[in-house]
C-alpha cells in the first residue's frame, strides 16, 4: 500500500463525467441524502497508545466513520498487527515505531501538548498530526475514506528555501504547464500574508470563492460543489486570499484540511504554494504527497533553503534551482549539499517582475523555456505522462 493509498482515498460511488474545463474528471456520487459517505467495508483501523482519553476518543471518532478499532496499549502489544491494518493511529504517548514497520497514519495528541506534536510526528514519520478534541471531525471524515480504493489527486507543494526565490511564480507556471497537459488541476494559495497569489495570475476580477469563504466550513465539502466554485485562469482553478487590504475571516485548521480533502476529490493535481509562514509548515506541508523546493543559485539562499529542509514532515522532496550566471553557484553541487534530486533550473525571464505586478505571468508562462522546464518537472513527479 502506498503512501498516498493510506493518506487520501476517494468514495467508491463515482462516476466519470467531464467538467467546465473540459477534462474528464470523476464526480462524487451522493448516494445519502445528507452527502455523507461511509465505506461498504469497515476500515481496520490500530490505535497504538495507553492513553484513556486518546483510546475514548478514538473508539467515538472511529464510530462515527463507519470503522473498526482494535486498541494496542504499546508497540509490543502492537507490532503483529501493525502492517495488516488500514489505517494505524499513533498516541502522543508512544515515542518510537517498531523495527521495520510502516509509518503511522496520524499522530493523535492534546492541545496541551503544543508544537511537540509536531516534533515527534516528524521523528516517528507520522504522515498527519490530530490535536483532539479540535480534529474529532477532521480525524472521522479521514478515517471515513481510508475505505475507498481511489486514492484521489497527487497534492505537490512548492516552497520557496528563501525569500525572493519566486516560488509563487514557479507554481502558477507549473500550474498552467498542467493544464496544458490536459491535467484538471487546482493551484493553493498557502500564505495569507502573500499578498494573494490571484493578482499574480491575473489581472481581471474572476468570480469565485476565495480562502476566507471556507472560514465557516464545518466537516467535509461536496467535491463538485467545491470544484465548481472556485475561479479559474490559464486553464487551471485557484484559491487564493483576497489581494486586498481589508481584514479577513481565517479558516481554522479543519476547515484548511477539508479544503484539501475536496481538491484531491475533484482534481487530478494539487498544487500549493506553501510559503514560508509557521501555518503553512504547520499545516499545509504535511498534506503534500512530495515537496518541491525552490532557491536561487547563491550561496545565502542556499544556506536558508537547508534551514527551511529542518522544517519540512518526512516526505519526498525534489530541488529547483532559479538562475544561473558567473556568480552563481553550481546547481548539482547545491543540490548535493542539500541532499536533494536536482529537477532543473529555472531560467531567469525577462519581464516576470513587471509580470506579477501586472497579473501577467501566464503570458510569460507560454514561453518555450518555461514550458520546456515546466513539463519536466511535471513528468518527474508522476504529474504528466
Amino acid at each position: 500500500m502506498s503512501k498516498r493509498d493510506r493518506r487520501q482515498r476517494q468514495p467508491a460511488h463515482i462516476q466519470q463525467t467531464t467538467d467546465n474545463y473540459g477534462h474528464p474528471h470523476k464526480k462524487a456520487v451522493q448516494g445519502d441524502p445528507d452527502g455523507s459517505w461511509l465505506p461498504r467495508e469497515a476500515v481496520g483501523i490500530l490505535l497504538v497508545s495507553a492513553d484513556s482519553y486518546l483510546q475514548e476518543e478514538a473508539k467515538r471518532i472511529v464510530a462515527a466513520a463507519g470503522g473498526s478499532l482494535r486498541l494496542a496499549a504499546d508497540v509490543a502489544e502492537a507490532v503483529h498487527g501493525w502492517d495488516n491494518a488500514d489505517v494505524v493511529l499513533v498516541g502522543s504517548d508512544i515515542q518510537e515505531l517498531p523495527p521495520r514497520r510502516r509509518a503511522p497514519t496520524v499522530l493523535l495528541g492534546k492541545a496541551s501538548e503544543g508544537d511537540g506534536l509536531w516534533s515527534l510526528a516528524a521523528s516517528l514519520g507520522a504522515e498527519r498530526v490530530a490535536v483532539l478534541p479540535e480534529a474529532a471531525g477532521w480525524l472521522a471524515e479521514h478515517l471515513s475514506m481510508s475505505g475507498s480504493p481511489d486514492p484521489g489527486g497527487t497534492v505537490i507543494g512548492i516552497i520557496g528555501g528563501s525569500g525572493g526565490a519566486g516560488a509563487t511564480t514557479t507554481a502558477i507556471w507549473l500550474a498552467q504547464a498542467a493544464a496544458g497537459h490536459g491535467i484538471s488541476t487546482v493551484l493553493i494559495d498557502g500564505d495569507r500574508w502573500g499578498g494573494g497569489l490571484e493578482l499574480a495570475v491575473t489581472a481581471d476580477e474572476v468570480p469565485g470563492l476565495r480562502w476566507p469563504d471556507f472560514a465557516e466550513t464545518r466537516g467535509s465539502i461536496d467535491p463538485s460543489q467545491f470544484r465548481d466554485s472556485l475561479p479559474v485562469a490559464g486553464g487551471f482553478a485557484y484559491l487564493s486570499w483576497p489581494g486586498t487590504r481589508e481584514p479577513v475571516h481565517i479558516p481554522a485548521v479543519g476547515a484548511v484540511a477539508a479544503v484539501v480533502d475536496a481538491a484531491r476529490r475533484s482534481f487530478e493535481l494539487i498544487l500549493v504554494d506553501i510559503g514560508r509562514s509557521v501555518e503553512g509548515l504547520g499545516t499545509l506541508a504535511w498534506d503534500c504527497d512530495r515537496i518541491l523546493v525552490l532557491t536561487t543559485a547563491h550561496l545565502k539562499s542556499a544556506v536558508a533553503a537547508a534551514r527551511v529542509l529542518n522544517e519540512l514532515p518526512p516526505i519526498d522532496a525534489g530541488l529547483l534551482i532559479r538562475g544561473s550566471g558567473a556568480s552563481s553557484v553550481d546547481a548539482p553541487l547545491i543540490a548535493e549539499s542539500l541532499g536533494l534530486p536536482l529537477l532543473g533550473v529555472l531560467p531567469e525571464m525577462r519581464g516576470v517582475a513587471a509580470g506579477t505586478e501586472l497579473g501577467r505571468l501566464l503570458e510569460i508562462g507560454r514561453r518555450k523555456p518555461i514550458r520546456r522546464l515546466a513539463g519536466s518537472v511535471l513528468e518527474l513527479n508522476g504529474a504528466a505522462q
